[in-house]
């Protein structure tokens, strides 16, 4: 089946999101038109502790217009390395830096209308960092064990499709240990 973009126009141009307006042909000979928000990669990190409490930061989200727990995360800088991002944000939003990172996973952040491809790694054997947060960010650093996170999933107190997404991916990875 072939999809071909036939017009795009840039409808938006922003800080962060780009907005694309595609004309794009379908399959049954018509055309259709689809709006794609084009936004960044991100790397996003999954801190687990010596005692096996993830690491998670709460911070202020305008769209939920509240503060949120969710993984450390930030987008990559252009042609960074995922991974060199996700040690990065995991330093700068916690003040540790891993010994052990591995990727977890990557997947799209909302397939149906933004570009933007998320990076999730694992990290272990935390040693003392430095925070360094963004002039605008003010973030609170917590700690729960993996059951107690996937509790909060089910609760609805974790609500970030990114960290219900790495808390279950972590579970099931690591559900015979």
């Amino acid at each position: 089946m072939s999809y071909d973009v036939l017009k795009s126009e840039t409808t938006y141009k922003g800080k962060i999101i780009d907005v694309v307006r595609d004309t794009i042909s379908i399959p049954n000979g018509k055309s259709t038109i689809r709006e794609v928000v084009i936004h960044g990669d991100a790397a996003a990190i999954i801190p687990v502790d010596k005692q096996g409490n993830i690491i998670f930061v709460r911070q202020y989200r305008h769209p939920a217009k509240k503060e949120v727990l969710e993984i450390p995360a930030g987008m990559l800088e252009d042609g960074e390395d995922p991974l060199i991002c996700a040690k990065r944000e995991l330093e700068e939003e916690t003040s540790f830096k891993a010994g052990n990172i591995n990727l977890l996973f990557k997947m799209y952040s909302s397939i149906g209308f933004s570009t933007e491809v998320l990076y999730i790694y694992e990290a272990y054997n935390l040693e003392d960092g430095e925070f360094n947060f963004d002039e605008d960010e003010f973030i609170s650093v917590e700690k729960y064990s993996v059951d107690d996170a996937i509790k909060m999933i089910f609760n609805g107190e974790i609500e970030d499709g990114k960290t219900i997404s790495a808390v279950l991916a972590y579970k099931a990875k690591h559900s015979d240990k």
